[in-house]
């Protein structure tokens, strides 16, 4: 077993979990087998209850557990995925340990923060690594050296660096190098004194990871090194990228990978980035640029959408068009004239997941314009529900009807909560959650789009398509092309729109960079058929 931890100082948000993907990444491309685990301080059991405004996106893994979406980021640098076990948790542990003082596992003993607490979290760590089988277990440590919430956390890994022993761990800290000043320069004080508190509770990094927003003169690398007792060569300057895709690529150029070769006396394999490369090389391409119009109730922090948002990197980093997310705050949307006019001369239209009444006349609104006026459209998830109820109350004439999640007493509930749904009290890890099998009908656009008729998807949702309206929805041009082995909507089109498109899954959370999800590639081939005709009939209508 050999841990390599990533832990942050300074201020939070400085790219821990890109650092530790990347990391990750380098390791591979060198053949060696990896999994990679986040920490999470918080008292919260998993990311599930949290508010999007406060904590980003709720990332979805195969099995149902709702995690940080960091877990994202390790499986799209990765390419594999992960389950629950690799996201510890406060309330994970704290409710672990006291479930053992309840059964009189303990036998009597005071049950104390060392070692009770500390030896959860290490088995924990053992555990994945040991269902997982890899070389290299990668952790990485949230919030902020000094915390203290995550003081236990970095005790046990203290204590575990000393139980594997020598060459068997490795440390790696993330700081901040502000520039200040009239002369822009660069103040090391920060980093000295983060590595200073870390140091005081017995861990000395062996790699400082130094963000900033532009790169460092071995000069300041040589004051950081100095005064943070490691060696010049293992302070890696990490300025802002373009795309975080980047990030291992600048790593690998300044001897990461050779670093924690020696560091965890791993073989020094060459590393293989070919499909890597290709992917970053078309990236830059910039063939051309579409329009994509992203309508959320949340758009204020993009980190709410972060999925959505790097699936649309994927597509670029394959297609070589530059693709532009326009946002709309949904709740803002019906009383913004000008952003309405706007929305209708965009490419594509994603009307985006959500929970609550809150935007939701924004997002009708967005797919009224994108089914009346043939502009490219794919709802997902909420906004795949809120597409059967524009289209019920607009085309069918039902002019009531709604989702019992917006409106309880609506005389045509076409979106209705799932049977199982009805009696559940608990909020946390209680909706449909998780991989599904969903099974598409021959000759479907999607199924085309796909290239099969089975697939599996990620789900989170308490409500689903009321398969009351199914029938009348079809006989005017709403057709179900997707399902469930159950029987439950999962995906519809209609047939007549050059590309109209809803999906109750996630298909966000399993795109990666060197295998875009079809969806996404296929709305972005949309936009740019789209574009492509307006372009040829323009200079037609000037010329009459």
């Amino acid at each position: 077993m050999k841990v390599l931890v990533v832990s942050g100082g300074v201020i939070s948000g400085l790219g821990k979990g890109i650092t530790t993907a990347s990391l990750a990444r380098l390791l591979k491309a060198r053949g060696i087998s990896v999994t990679v685990l986040k920490i999470d301080p918080y008292l919260n059991v998993d990311a599930g209850t949290m508010n999007p405004y406060q904590h980003g996106e709720v990332f979805v893994l195969d099995d149902g557990t709702e995690v940080d979406l960091d877990l994202g980021n390790y499986e799209r640098f990765l390419g594999q995925s992960l389950t629950g076990s690799h996201n510890i948790t406060t309330g994970k542990v704290y409710r672990a340990v006291i479930d053992k003082e309840r059964r009189g596992d303990y036998l009597g003993t005071t049950v104390q923060i060392i070692p009770h607490i500390t030896g959860e979290i290490k088995r924990q760590i053992r555990e994945v690594a040991q269902t997982t089988g890899a070389d290299v277990v990668l952790v990485e440590v949230g919030g902020t050296v000094g915390d203290i919430e995550s003081m236990p956390f970095l005790e046990a890994l203290r204590e575990l660096s000393y139980e594997l022993g020598e060459g068997q761990m490795a440390f790696v800290h993330t700081t901040l190098v502000p520039v200040v000043g009239p002369v822009g320069e660069p103040k090391t004080k920060p980093t000295q004194h983060s590595v200073r508190e870390l140091r005081a509770i017995g861990i000395r990094p062996n790699i400082i990871v130094a963000r900033a927003p532009v790169p460092l003169t071995s000069e300041i690398k040589g004051k950081i090194s100095l005064f943070c007792d490691v060696p010049p060569e293992a302070v890696i300057s990490v300025p802002d990228q373009p795309v975080i895709y980047e990030v291992p690529l600048v790593l690998e150029a300044q001897g990461v990978g050779q670093l924690l070769s020696r560091q965890l006396k791993l073989p020094d394999r060459p590393p293989d980035y070919g499909r890597w490369k290709e992917f970053l090389s078309t990236y830059r391409e910039n063939k051309g640029s579409v329009d994509i119009a992203f309508v959320g109730k949340y758009t204020e922090l993009k980190d709410a959408y972060l999925s959505h948002i790097e699936a649309f990197h994927h597509v670029q980093g394959n297609l070589g068009y530059s693709v532009q997310l326009h946002w709309y705050d949904s709740e803002d949307l019906p009383r913004d004239s000008a952003a309405l006019a706007r929305l209708r001369r965009a490419d594509a239209i994603l009307v985006a997941p959500g929970f609550g009444a809150r935007g939701v006349d924004g997002k009708n609104r967005a797919i009224e314009t994108a089914r009346t006026l043939g502009i490219p459209f794919l709802g997902v998830c909420y906004g795949f529900q809120l597409a059967t109820v524009e289209f019920a109350r607009d085309v069918l004439g039902l002019t009531q009807a709604n989702t019992t999640e917006v409106d309880p007493h609506t005389p045509d509930p076409v979106v209705c909560l799932l049977e199982e749904q009805k009696g559940v009290a608990d909020m946390g890890g209680t909706m449909r959650l998780g991989a599904q099998r969903v099974e598409l009908v021959a000759g479907s656009r999607i199924a085309e789009i796909y290239g099969r008729t089975e697939i599996w998807e990620r789900h989170r949702h308490r409500y689903e398509i009321n398969p009351a309206y199914l029938d009348r929805m079809a006989q005017q041009g709403l057709v179900v092309t997707g399902r469930s082995v159950d029987g439950r909507v999962e995906s519809f089109e209609v047939p007549s729109h050059p590309f109209f498109l809803g999906v109750q899954y996630h298909p966000e959370l399993l795109s990666r960079p060197e295998t875009p999800h079809p969806l996404y590639m296929a709305l972005v081939r949309a936009a740019l058929a789209r574009k492509e005709v307006a372009a040829s009939v323009a200079p037609a209508a000037a010329r009459a």
